[in-house]
């Protein structure tokens, strides 16, 4: 026993060694992927404080003091309408986020939760939709949208939103882990329609699962360039990626300032929509380590 129980304190003793050693490199590995995030939006932000000899000059940690001018210089611009493009940008992130957290819900529901023909079959089909990049049916879709009159239009940009195999395999997989086929059952003896239970039940179990997937559909939605260049070509419709990459012609080909401020601009709604979101998730997660 005696010489036993000295090497079962020196194993303990290399064990805690060991579980420190790896604590703090995963404490390293998480702060410099901190800053791996962190510098390129504060060298956006001190950018959009420094003048464009200065920008050119060299990178700088430091922010300058040509903010003013830089705004100017941003909101001077002929068709330049900030605003404008914020309500617009807004109009279609808002409802886009709305039709993919609400429908994929709706369809993932329905896959977890009734068992009828044809069910694993359009669970592949989803998946293999997943696998396809979206470019190869941009064109057919761009025609479909043309034969429909849909051209200059925020219907392409929030419609296709509905389908996202995405957002419906992320909360299948979630559904099968935390909700309870029982509890589907208890509400429907107690009178509940199908609308009722996944309106009233349902949502509220989803929701960390749902305000995740809001955050993802909302940023893509608000950073989306490329469908918004190709479907709208009216100045007054323009969303603020369009507004911002606009500046880069003409007299701004050289603002280099005012093109940072702009970006910087357009990254506020992202941090606080995550901001109130980031909410749902961390109650949610409470709410599941506490043991009924």
């Amino acid at each position: 026993m005696k010489k036993c129980f000295p090497g079962s304190l020196g194993d303990t003793g290399r064990a805690r060694l060991y579980l420190k050693a790896r604590r703090f490199i995963i404490y390293i590995v998480m702060f410099f992927l901190f800053l791996l995030a962190l510098v390129p939006i504060y060298i956006m932000l001190v950018n959009s404080t420094r003048s464009t000899v200065q920008i050119n000059n060299g990178l700088s940690l430091i922010p300058g003091g040509n903010i003013v001018h830089n705004w100017k210089a941003l909101t001077s611009q002929q068709g330049f309408d900030i605003t404008k493009g914020f309500l617009n940008s807004a109009f279609i992130a808002v409802f886009a986020t709305l039709c993919t957290v609400y429908f994929s819900s709706m369809t993932a529901y329905g896959l977890h939760v009734y068992r009828f023909k044809g069910r694993l079959f359009l669970w592949g089909l989803i998946l293999l939709v997943m696998m396809l990049p979206a470019s190869l049916s941009f064109i057919g879709f761009y025609k479909f949208m043309a034969r429909l009159q849909l051209l200059d239009n925020y219907i392409p940009l929030i419609l296709p939103a509905i389908a996202s195999g995405a957002t419906v395999l992320f909360l299948r997989q979630y559904m099968s882990a935390v909700l309870s086929l029982e509890l589907i059952d208890a509400a429907r003896i107690d009178g509940a329609g199908e609308y009722g239970i996944f309106n009233r039940i349902i949502l509220p179990v989803l929701a960390p699962a749902l305000a995740t997937q809001a955050i993802f559909a909302f940023v893509g939605s608000w950073n989306n360039f490329f469908a918004p260049f190709i479907f709208i070509s009216s100045a007054g419709k323009y969303t603020l990626p369009m507004l911002v990459q606009s500046l880069r012609a003409g007299y701004y080909r050289t603002e280099y300032g005012g093109i940072y401020l702009g970006l910087t601009i357009s990254i506020v709604p992202i941090l606080i929509f995550y901001s109130l979101m980031s909410r749902f998730i961390i109650s949610g997660l409470t709410l599941g380590s506490i043991k009924e």
